[in-house]
């Protein structure tokens, strides 16, 4: 489970790479007006919630980090996405355990029991739903993506023209 979502977190990697700062922290598309840069470091926040809270079996989703730098500098979101990469390969073995959740699913907090197995699963489908975003920010600055599965979950069908 792991090395996919390793593999997914490095077309962050390859994207970053491929972009200026400015192209990074762009909010100039509508209707939204927020960058690449914001969906990367939310991305990442949501790792990092559950690094935090692994030790005490507690990992409370609503308390992100909001690192601006990581928002801002490509290569500070980088350092970020290679240390989780390695933080993830640390739980291996332990992806059956049990933890509890606190997160806001809209109507306030909302505590749950789930496996961190799942909660990493949940973050990597997170994190193709905010390239996806990522993308259509992309697209509409007239920066291509040179990854064709970049933004698209595994399991959509493909529809050949």
């Amino acid at each position: 489970m792991i090395a996919p979502i390793t593999a997914n977190l490095d077309r962050a990697v390859s994207l970053l790479n491929s972009l200026s700062d400015h192209e990074y922290c762009d909010a100039s598309v509508a209707p939204y007006h927020s960058s690449i840069g914001s969906h990367i470091r939310h991305i990442l926040d949501f790792y990092d919630c559950i690094f935090a809270g692994v030790p005490a079996g507690h990992i409370d989703l609503t308390e992100r980090r909001r690192d601006l730098e990581t928002e801002q500098v490509c290569d500070k979101a980088i350092d970020r996405i290679d240390s989780i990469k390695l933080q993830l390969r640390s739980y291996e073995g332990q992806l059956g355990e049990s933890v509890r959740v606190v997160d806001d699913l809209g109507n306030g907090p909302l505590v749950f029991q789930t496996s961190l197995g799942a909660l990493f699963a949940q973050a990597n489908s997170h994190t193709i739903h905010h390239y996806a975003i990522i993308s259509y920010i992309l697209s509409s600055l007239g920066i291509a993506v040179k990854d064709e599965k970049f933004g698209y979950n595994p399991t959509t069908p493909i529809i050949s023209s």
